[in-house]
């Protein structure tokens, strides 16, 4: 975000923390689908994001007065998202998985591209939550590295090894599936 941005943010994050809820309404509004999106990634569940990211907006509301660093209010805010995150991937891991067998459909490139879509989506799932968090901020949401690092509260260097390692996860489960070649390489 630019400072001319920032600059007029400033009057709203400073109303919103006041209690205005039109303020923090406008504040939050066009950042719903970005938080929505990343918290879709971790989770891999569209209805365990959509109340992610409402746990984190809750949240916001009831601490904004405790940003101290409103040009970092994006960083904050994902912050307070991948925290709620983990904390539902946390829970997760006491309740049984339901698995539910789909019928296959009969065109080849629709079982081709479910066939790729499921592989990945289980390569995913192999990840820790830690690496699949920087991932998703990295290459989804397109956070830096240090921003990255400032959002999960832990140095640049932890960053670059969890994506490191992860990509190297992902790869190494996708190659024997054959999705290798045909995944590219990120830029």
């Amino acid at each position: 975000m630019d400072n001319r941005a920032v600059l007029e943010e400033g009057p709203l994050i400073a109303r919103a923390a006041n209690g205005d809820a039109a303020a923090f309404d406008e504040l939050i509004h066009p950042r719903l689908d970005g938080l929505y999106v990343t918290a879709n990634r971790i989770l891999r569940d569209g209805a365990a994001a959509e109340d992610a990211v409402q746990q984190a907006m809750v949240l916001a509301w009831r601490d904004l007065r405790a940003l101290r660093d409103r040009d970092r209010l994006d960083a904050w805010l994902y912050r307070l998202l991948v925290r709620t995150c983990y904390r539902e991937l946390r829970s997760r891991r006491r309740l049984p998985a339901n698995v539910v067998q789909l019928e296959r459909p009969d065109d080849a490139d629709i079982t081709l591209a479910i066939h790729d879509r499921d592989a990945l989506e289980r390569a995913f799932r192999r990840l820790s939550a830690d690496k699949r968090a920087v991932i998703v901020l990295h290459h989804v949401t397109g956070l830096s590295l240090t921003e990255i690092a400032g959002v999960l509260g832990v140095p640049e260097g932890t960053v670059r090894s969890r994506l490191h390692y992860g990509l190297h996860e992902l790869r190494r489960v996708l190659q024997p599936a054959g999705m290798i070649d045909r995944v590219e390489e990120p830029a």
